[in-house]
């Protein structure tokens, strides 16, 4: 298929163009060309908001938009392509109020976050909008996306934590729950959608288990062979300050995904990948001032 894939540098949609092209397909990138391109891929050098015809010449059979945020975003996308195939849009599981009874599913109502908050409303109206222009889109809500390529500092804090032998600050209990979703398995995912092409237009993804922190970190620590030693924190301690994930638990119903893609990578082999990746990439993980705000308030 000839594909085109928003972004192209950064994480999910750099990892998301190589894959594709790796599997053969004629994969087109669209990005400012600030950063180096991945393999195999075709570069078209634009900002998706002035377009300015620069993708009228083109037939694509699958539009991968993985980088939009906004209503505009997507308007701007869909008013500069000429001809395409199918859509996929990579949303957010952010656009479930957290009032709602978990686990999310695809059809409760959406709306505001106060945890995600603009973020979360933002990508709602993205999709109303699409839906209401390309009827037959796929839409994906993710939660936490992992594996190689993450230039966010969420496993990457934790391998450094393991690598100096650092005591682990645990949020309360360790009891939260997070549920993540390994990079590749969103790449098969969307594999599938684009060959069998379902009826269903809106999926909620991720591994169908969620794990607590506690367990999430020992899994980063096991892939270096250590145990981390935990120190319990209170509430009174705002959690992003010393630890990459929000106070928020939350969940969400894959069972459709799971009738397409029966089998995802476990939580220890993808963390094996991602530390993999980062022991050669350190550079191109963006770090958050966690360490150092460990040693000047809590150690």
């Amino acid at each position: 298929m000839k594909i085109l894939v928003t972004g192209g540098t950064v994480f999910v949609s750099k990892f998301t163009a190589q894959y594709f092209a790796e599997k053969g397909h004629q994969v087109f990138v669209l990005n400012r060309n600030t950063r180096p391109q991945a393999p195999g891929v075709t570069l078209i050098q634009a900002d998706r908001h002035g377009l300015q015809g620069v993708l009228k010449p083109y037939r694509f059979d699958a539009v991968l938009d993985m980088t939009a945020y906004t209503e505009e975003d997507v308007r701007c996308l869909l008013e500069g392509l000429g001809g395409f195939g199918q859509y996929v849009f990579l949303s957010s599981s952010a656009v479930y109020p957290e009032t709602l009874p978990q686990p999310f599913r695809e059809d409760m109502p959406l709306g505001g976050n106060k945890y995600w908050g603009a973020y979360g409303t933002d990508k709602i109206q993205a999709e109303m909008y699409l839906l209401g222009k390309v009827p037959g889109a796929y839409i994906l809500r993710p939660p936490y996306l992992y594996g190689p390529m993450n230039n966010l500092y969420r496993e990457a804090f934790v391998f450094d934590c393991a690598e100096q032998g650092r005591p682990f600050y645990l949020p309360k209990d360790g009891a939260m729950a997070l549920q993540f979703f390994h990079i590749r398995d969103l790449c098969l995912l969307i594999e599938r959608l684009l060959e069998k092409r379902p009826g269903k237009r809106i999926y909620n993804v991720g591994n169908p288990e969620t794990v607590t922190v506690r367990q999430w970190v020992q899994a980063c620590y096991q892939v270096l062979g250590l145990s981390p030693r935990f120190i319990p924190v209170g509430d009174t301690v705002p959690q992003r300050s010393y630890f990459p994930f929000l106070d928020y638990p939350y969940s969400l119903d894959v069972a459709a995904q799971t009738a397409l893609l029966p089998t995802v990578t476990s939580l220890g082999e993808g963390l094996g990948e991602s530390y993999a990746w980062y022991k050669d990439n350190r550079e191109q993980v963006r770090r958050k001032p966690l360490l150092s705000y460990i040693d000047e308030n809590l150690r």
